[in-house]
């Protein structure tokens, strides 16, 4: 059930933040369920002398599934959740917080829904945004 309702959002508006903090081992737990064993996201030395990188990180499809959640745990109903991408352009790493946000850029009535479309990014704890995306959810009306 939904918490949230259309008449009760503004363009503009922020949704709540959530923040994560992945540990190695839940990269390791994210690598086998995924299938994405690349070895960046586990391996210190493949990282940092192969790779060329400061150390592991996080992986992207983990971050989009975070920005998943940011969007679910706000409605509260993960159905409401019509459409979400986002993009990889920085790195977060293990043990440090990644922070979710989002804020509101349009709401409209469409073929009988109550839209509302979002920018959602994660934030590094500099606060650089590193995986900036856009979602669209509907939203029940309180009518």
């Amino acid at each position: 059930m939904s918490n949230v309702y259309f008449e009760d959002v503004e363009v503009g508006q922020e949704i709540p933040s959530l923040k994560k903090n992945c540990s190695t081992q839940q990269l390791v737990i994210w690598a086998g369920g995924s299938g994405d064993f690349y070895q960046i996201h586990y391996d210190p030395p493949f990282a940092t002398n192969v790779a060329h990188l400061p150390g592991i990180i996080v992986h992207g499809a983990l971050k989009h599934a975070f920005l998943g959640q940011l969007i679910s745990d706000w409605t509260g109903d993960p159905r409401a959740t019509k459409r979400v991408g986002c993009a990889y352009r920085g790195m977060d790493f293990p043990d440090e917080d990644i922070v979710c946000r989002g804020v509101i850029t349009a709401k409209k009535q469409e073929n009988g829904e109550n839209l509302v479309e979002l920018e959602i990014w994660t934030e590094n704890p500099e606060g650089k945004k590193t995986t900036p995306g856009t979602a669209v959810v509907s939203l029940p009306s309180r009518n």
